[in-house]
């Protein structure tokens, strides 16, 4: 591989304006994505998708700030990504038609991964007193009526965020980033 081989050289004749950083500029998509598949984390993302919830592109576009290994869109297959702002493209996106085929996944394939839940129920652990495993994946429900129940059912266990004014919830982008930011501020930036 040559030196310039990750430059895409459509892009050098005018303005890089992609949503990336100064040092991807002008970087074709699949080498952006290769350089983050190295040193992505041992955390990964599922979000169940039965309503069509428009929330789904800020939590990719989160998990793509965090450079986490995996995303997996659970049941619809489309979402909008206009929130992702084409983050989705330099990230391991893997969709499941069905709950039970996400479930049947991760135990073939990841059952090395702690799920976790992510919904304020009355069974979860508030997240300042939660386990957060090196080896996490994390799945949020639907904005509104949150994790399915079969969902929290096969969770390891739940966690809430702590709410300490009049609404019931954050929303669920809003959770997703604050959830992967605790997993990177205890994993990572705490042993760096």
């Amino acid at each position: 591989m040559t030196k310039d081989s990750h430059i895409d050289k459509e892009l050098l004749g005018g303005d890089d304006t992609r949503n990336v950083v100064d040092g991807y500029k002008y970087w074709k998509v699949s080498a952006i994505k290769a350089d983050l598949a190295k040193r992505t984390f041992p955390v990964q993302i599922a979000i169940e998708n039965f309503q069509h919830d428009y929330n789904i592109g800020s939590i990719v576009r989160s998990a793509n700030a965090c450079n986490v290994s995996a995303v997996h869109i659970i049941g619809k297959k489309h979402w909008n990504r206009r929130g992702a702002m084409a983050t989705e493209k330099y990230l391991h996106l893997q969709q499941h038609p069905t709950r039970e085929a996400f479930l049947d996944w991760y135990d073939q394939k990841a059952s090395s991964y702690t799920l976790i839940g992510v919904d304020n129920v009355d069974n979860s652990v508030n997240l300042s007193d939660a386990q957060l495993p090196e080896k996490s994946l994390f799945v949020f429900g639907q904005e509104g009526p949150g994790l399915s129940v079969e969902m929290q059912r096969a969770c390891a266990y739940l966690i809430a965020i702590e709410q300490f004014g009049s609404t019931r919830s954050v929303n669920v982008g809003v959770a997703g980033g604050i959830v992967m930011y605790e997993w990177l501020r205890r994993n990572v930036l705490t042993n760096s």
